[in-house]
């Protein structure tokens, strides 16, 4: 009897009866696994924080080593052309910067999930996690599963059309696999370098983004042409031309001074991030272009106001009282024609009651 119960409970432990269908189902030994599995593995990310925690000072000395290199800072620091004010355009670390932070400081994790998937539209989320002090930072991330071209090809699906800002109609096409991995990839990599940045100390940032323009600076100066060819191959790479970065500085390029070369360095930065595109680029220049002309134009009006002279004002002849006075002091009716003569400015009321006043001192 003992023996039976045993087995009883045994079984009970093994199995759970469906009532609906009178049967004996397995427990879901596979689901189970792998959340034991990722919670052994989280366990450990944090155990061996505490064990490996990061110093500081190792972290920025990692850091600063990197900036040294000069191809790390050529693609180190980015800018993105927002707005006519060339002053006030966002400069800052890079995709690239952050990810060498990130892993340099050790202890941080980096985790990405699909919470939501249709036909239109996938919502990743992006957690950046601080092991050592337990601080997750996540963001959603929407990617809308179509393109932007201005031609569509046989087999394309137009989902609809928009005319931009130059007239030209664009085709909003769904888009490919290889569309929307580029697509997803891109912005993924945007939320884990606004995430990660907020894990690393502001001061280590920005002496490091100090150590980039030093390097760039030291690399230039040495062989400006090199880091120029340099330069407009990596552009080249990215679809942008010899003869549209000169339209871009605004002249032939023969050499390029030390501010040229960081401007376009941190350009290609941004454009390679996919922060922004050649196209936007220009628009903002010429945008800029038009509002600098727009000023000149009226400074100038405004210099050549000031320097024509006024014109003279314009003699309007004797008023009413003051003919009316003359008549008055008149000695002869001579005078007083001569008077009335003088009057013609006048209008046609004032001078008839000017001629009466004449006629009742010296007669019709």
């Amino acid at each position: 009897m003992g023996e039976s119960s045993t087995g009883e409970r045994s079984m009970n432990q093994l199995v759970t009866r469906n009532e609906f269908a009178n049967e004996l189902a397995a427990p879901d030994t596979a689901s189970t696994a792998v959340a034991a599995q990722a919670k052994a593995l989280v366990e450990a990310r944090y155990i061996m924080a505490i064990r490996r925690p990061r110093d500081m000072d190792v972290v920025r000395e990692r850091m600063l080593k990197e900036c040294l290199r000069p191809s790390f800072a050529a693609v180190a620091r980015y800018t993105k052309p927002i707005g006519r004010d060339r002053s006030k355009w966002p400069t800052g670390p890079s995709i690239r910067f952050a990810e060498a932070a990130v892993r340099n400081m050790t202890n941080i994790t980096v985790e990405t999930m699909t919470v939501y998937d249709d036909r239109e539209k996938r919502i990743v989320r992006v957690t950046v996690t601080d092991l050592e002090a337990n601080v997750p930072y996540s963001q959603d991330i929407t990617i809308a599963k179509t393109i932007e071209r201005r031609q569509k090809k046989d087999g394309d699906t137009v989902i609809a059309t928009r005319t931009n800002s130059y007239g030209d109609t664009l085709y909003i096409l769904e888009g490919t696999d290889d569309d929307i991995i580029n697509k997803q990839q891109a912005l993924i990599s945007k939320a884990v370098r606004t995430l990660g940045l907020r894990l690393i100390p502001g001061d280590i940032v920005d002496e490091c983004m100090d150590q980039v323009v030093v390097t760039q600076a030291n690399g230039d100066a040495q062989d400006p042409d090199a880091a120029k060819r340099k330069l407009f191959d990596a552009f080249a790479g990215l679809g942008v031309q010899a003869n549209q970065l000169k339209e871009y500085l605004g002249h032939e390029a023969a050499t390029l001074a030390p501010k040229d070369l960081a401007d376009l360095r941190s350009l290609y930065a941004a454009i390679r991030d996919g922060e922004t595109t050649w196209r936007e680029v220009m628009d903002t220049r010429v945008a800029a272009a038009e509002a600098k002309t727009a000023s000149l134009d009226a400074v100038r009006e405004a210099a050549n106001k000031k320097r024509t002279p006024a014109p003279p004002p314009v003699d309007a002849g004797p008023t009413y009282a003051q003919l009316a006075d003359q008549v008055n002091k008149s000695t002869s009716r001579e005078v007083a024609d001569l008077v009335l003569d003088s009057a013609t400015d006048l209008p046609a009321d004032q001078q008839a009651d000017l001629r009466k006043l004449v006629e009742s001192k010296f007669g019709a």
